[in-house]
């Protein structure tokens, strides 16, 4: 099957969950990622992301995080025409870009995304290798391709957001393409074996 139809099935799937279900899932998913963070993460910098209405919702852990003194990050698209994003402090206001996504305002502070500990991916879907499958513009591969070329780069920890039923046996991978080291589900962490690609 070709990426977009597959994209196109992963996102019915996700879509047929039901805002209620949605929601539930979200609430779970949510203590798994806190329970993946630890109970003592002051300090950390943590990338996540604001969901679109189909998306597993992170805020409720983002606001657990914030008051454990981890320090949040959002996407922010700095440019549509090369598609690149960079990870800017989550905190102050928000604008809705033309993709429907709320991200901060331009000249919010951005860290490197090399001196992040944890990048938390929304995906489309994902395999038991830890390919993962996106919306298809190529934002987060290329804001972390230097993860590609470098496998024993110890950060950050790419961890995909997920409801369980977006996971497939096998992706097509690209060879632009970044592997996640692991993914959340409501039914908790897995992590993905280091392999070359």
């Amino acid at each position: 099957m070709i990426r977009s139809d597959l994209r196109g099935e992963l996102r019915a799937r996700r879509r047929a969950l039901g805002a209620a279900e949605r929601a539930r899932l979200s609430r779970r998913i949510c203590r798994e990622v806190l329970k993946a963070i630890g109970p003592a993460p002051r300090g950390r910098h943590v990338a996540a992301y604001v969901a679109l209405p189909e998306e597993p919702d992170l805020a409720e852990a983002l606001t657990a995080l914030a008051r454990r003194g981890v320090q949040l990050y959002l996407p922010r698209i700095t440019s549509f025409r090369r598609r690149r994003l960079a990870f800017v402090s989550a905190g102050g206001e928000r604008r809705v870009n033309r993709f429907g996504i709320a991200e901060p305002p331009p000249g919010a502070r951005a860290r490197p995304a090399t001196r992040l500990d944890i990048v938390l991916l929304p995906l489309v879907g994902f395999d038991a290798k830890g390919a993962r499958l996106g919306m298809g513009g190529g934002y987060y591969d290329r804001a972390l391709a230097f993860r590609r070329h470098r496998r024993a780069w110890p950060r950050p920890r790419l961890i995909g957001i997920a409801f369980a039923c977006q996971q497939v046996d096998a992706l097509p991978v690209a060879a632009h393409d970044v592997r996640l080291d692991a993914v959340i589900t409501e039914h908790g962490l897995t992590r993905f074996p280091r392999s070359p690609r």
